[in-house]
Parts: structure tokens; sequence; C-alpha cells
């Protein structure tokens, strides 16, 4: 079954890149998500009965734009403390901890807050993931953890868990 959950999301990825339907086109792209799951089949996560679940695509596109908003605010936030001339910093690291329970939900949850300006997810060790924050607005727990990683948690579980 993730065999076959893997080569429609490869061919589906090739299409989208692509953006073409003629026939060399979608040869092609058989032959390459073929390929990918010929080598990558077994690596592939096991419960591939949530990539057939549609409610899970769409928190993904609720979560895409949330994403996007969060990205847009952070990079003012970012150019506002570089072009500002006492350069207004706070840098820390925090630790922030985590209610996701798989792997590749906490990955994407780093990766998230790693593509958010102004953060960096450092380490994830057991339940916490350690961040680096560039302006430390708040030294409350729950308030940082909810300005770093909390819009993005709560979606990224009902998509990945």
């Amino acid at each position: 079954m993730r065999h076959i959950a893997l080569f429609i999301i490869s061919f589906i990825f090739w299409m989208l890149l692509t953006w073409t339907l003629e026939i060399a086109s979608v040869v092609a792209g058989l032959l390459v998500a073929g390929l990918t799951t010929m080598i990558f089949g077994n690596y592939f996560f096991e419960p591939t009965k949530k990539v057939l679940q549609i409610h899970r695509y769409i928190w993904c596109f609720c979560y895409f734009f949330i994403f996007i908003w969060e990205c847009i605010k952070a990079n003012i936030d970012v150019a506002f403390r570089v072009i500002h001339p006492k350069m207004p910093i706070k840098p820390c690291i925090i630790k922030v901890p985590l209610n996701l329970k798989s792997s590749f939900a906490r990955t994407m949850l780093a990766c998230s807050v790693t593509m958010t300006p102004g953060t960096i997810a450092v380490d994830i060790i057991g339940n916490d993931m350690y961040v680096h924050w560039i302006y430390m607005s708040t030294e409350d727990p729950g308030e940082y953890t909810y300005k770093v990683s909390g819009k993005f948690e709560k979606y990224i579980k009902k998509i990945f868990e």
C-alpha cells in the first residue's frame, strides 16, 4: 500500500512541476514516479492510510496560508530589526515543549520554525525542541512557546498524527 501511495504522490508532484499534459511529460512522470517508488518505497512512512484521508489535505491547505502569513510577519519584523539604527535584538535559545508524537511531525515543525525568519530550530531532545530566537519578547514559557511554534503545531498535529 505504501508503494502505491508513494507512486501517486511522486507522479502528482511531477505533474505539478512540469505543469503540462503532453504525452512525453506524462510518460516521463510515470517513469520517474516508478523509479522513485522502486528506490525509496521501503523508506516511505508506514501508516499510508493517512495519505488517503481527505481532511488532512484540507488542514494542509489551511496550514499553508497560516505559514505564509507568519513568514510575512516575521520577515517584516526581522527587516525592521536590521534597518533600525540601534538594531534591537535580544537573542536567546528557548526550550519549547512538544505535543507531537511522530518523528515526521516533529521534523515538519522544526522545518517550519527554521523557515520562519528570526527563529532556528537547533535541536530536538526528548519532548523538547530548542530554538534560537532573535528577539525574546517574553520570558513566560507558555507565551513564547505559542509565539514560536504554537500556531504551527496544532495544524501539523491534525495533518500528520
